[in-house]
């Protein structure tokens, strides 16, 4: 998923092991009990539940960033992918939308996105990818 505060292209931090991971998730969740509202630490725990694999986990995280960052197309985005990742499709579609509506625009990582496998036959999809590009010529 993308970072927030960077960019809109995910940096890969693939770890040796799933130790380190689980290490990391623990170290932050202990975090989150001393700053709930942190968006930093949401951020990274957020990434690492969706690198484990835990994306049940790393769905509330990404709806407490929503609220925590209601206009930032990225948080938004990486939401739209954790409801993909669940299999919820109209929750997917609907904040994906929603992120392109608060200036998501990047069409290229759209297009590959492994977290939005689940989404990316629905005609929907199609539709709002279509947006993207259509915004990105006249722009």
């Amino acid at each position: 998923m993308p970072d927030a505060e960077h960019s809109e292209a995910p940096v890969s931090r693939r770890r040796t092991s799933n130790d380190d991971l689980d290490f990391e998730i623990a170290f932050y969740e202990r975090i989150l009990k001393r700053l709930p509202d942190s968006v930093d630490v949401l951020m990274a725990l957020g990434n690492d539940y969706t690198e484990r694999g835990l994306h049940e986990k790393s769905l509330p995280v990404d709806e407490r960033l929503c609220h925590l960052r209601p206009n930032d197309p990225i948080i938004h985005y990486n939401l739209a992918c954790s409801y993909s990742l669940v299999g919820r499709v109209d929750q997917a579609i609907e904040t994906l939308e929603h992120a392109i509506g608060l200036g998501y625009h990047d069409c290229t990582y759209l297009q590959r996105d492994p977290d939005l496998e689940g989404i990316r036959r629905d005609p929907r999809f199609q539709a709002l990818l279509g947006r993207v590009m259509r915004q990105q010529v006249t722009s």
